[in-house]
């Protein structure tokens, strides 16, 4: 069977690896760089089991620029473009994935097609009706950067937002290209996946604010945060894990989708959901006042990447630290080695990770790592896990 799927991002590339294992499967992407490098057996974003499969399976995929290639004959089409908060409109820019579907249905119109990116309420039977067309459902994803292919070949759970025999058999490919099958498959209705999806997001979202407040309060008070939370998370309900305080939520996937469910929440009484979203930015102006106050002339960014393992630096956490000490007169320096260019975000780029650490008085680092042991005397860093 073919298959293609429409955006070589995380989501994309780990399912057509995915279904690359049984079936035919060609990417689609607007990007030569990226469909160079996939047919090249070279994984364009940075995922290690990713690259492996790519290197050492086989597996009956390629990539191409042309749409016509990807979709004739698919059975189906997966589109996993992205889906960007417009806080301009109050809603997520879905504009890639319509465009994906006028295509579809242009050059394959039996083909059943299936949106991966994430969208706001109401979405999949708006565009079925947009485009009189019926061949369209919503299947969420739930994968991590940097580990997304491990992620579809282990699931947590395959949800379909459309309950019918044609879902089941879709969810059944999935199902039966995973590594273990040992997991939950829910069949709902659409608005019912799409609110899954954003409802997931938020409230890891929340977990992540939720300790970060812990933390703020410890450091206010002198308290030591990991003893706190520690003891907090051995109460099963809990538990001891995604607790590790940070510089805030971050990467492509939480800030916009608590944005995207806030805006969803219009006309419903709510304040939890506020406060998910209004909670991030307060965790970056206490973590930049810690900083100011040290009165340093030089600050340190080591690393824009959300996460270890990831290579992304959208809405990255420490964007928001970084924008307010250079607000307060502080020069700021970054450590970026996969950024080339001389600045980001009219922030200068070090390449050269000495010269970085001479410079700088105090350098922040989400996760502390090896490479700033010899200069642990000017590392801020509120992991107290060691981990992500």
């Amino acid at each position: 069977m073919k298959i293609a799927v429409a955006g070589m991002g995380y989501v994309g590339l780990a399912n057509a690896v995915l279904l690359a294992q049984q079936h035919e499967v060609v990417a689609l992407d607007i990007n030569p760089a990226k469909v160079t490098a996939l047919n090249q057996g070279q994984a364009p974003i940075s995922d290690s089991l990713l690259q492996d499969y790519l290197s050492q399976r086989s597996l009956n995929l390629r990539a191409t620029l042309d749409a016509q290639d990807a979709y004739s004959g698919a059975s189906y089409v997966l589109i996993a473009t992205p889906s960007d908060y417009n806080p301009h409109s109050n809603t997520f820019d879905t504009r890639s994935i319509e465009a994906v579907i006028k295509d579809v249905l242009r050059l394959n119109p039996q083909a059943l097609i299936v949106i991966k990116s994430t969208v706001p309420l109401g979405y999949t039977e708006r565009v079925k009706q947009q485009f009189g067309c019926s061949q369209i459902l919503f299947a969420p994803e739930f994968l991590r950067e940097g580990r997304a292919l491990e992620d579809a070949l282990r699931p947590t759970r395959i949800i379909i937002g459309e309950r019918s025999t044609r879902a089941a058999k879709f969810a059944q490919v999935l199902l039966n290209a995973s590594l273990d099958r040992n997991f939950p498959v829910l069949l709902t209705d659409a608005g019912e996946a799409e609110s899954i999806k954003l409802f997931a997001n938020a409230y890891l979202a929340m977990r992540v604010a939720f300790f970060n407040e812990l933390d703020s309060y410890a450091i206010h008070h002198g308290l030591d945060s990991a003893q706190i939370i520690q003891g907090v998370g051995l109460d099963p309900r809990i538990g001891q894990h995604y607790q590790n305080p940070s510089f805030g939520y971050g990467g492509y996937c939480l800030p916009k989708d608590t944005q995207q469910l806030l805006a969803n929440f219009a006309g419903v009484p709510q304040r939890l959901i506020s406060a998910i979203v209004a909670a991030n930015p307060v965790r970056q102006s206490f973590i930049a006042a810690q900083i100011i106050a040290q009165k340093p002339q030089v600050v340190g960014i080591y690393r824009l990447i959300m996460k270890s393992g990831s290579d992304n630096f959208r809405a990255a956490s420490i964007q928001g630290v970084m924008q307010q000490l250079v607000e307060h007169g502080i020069r700021v320096l970054i450590y970026e080695p996969n950024w080339t260019g001389a600045e980001y975000a009219a922030v200068q780029v070090l390449n050269d990770l000495a010269q970085f650490k001479a410079q700088a008085d105090i350098i922040l680092c989400n996760r502390r790592c090896a490479q700033l042991s010899d200069v642990s005397a000017k590392i801020y860093s509120r992991d107290v896990f060691g981990c992500d």
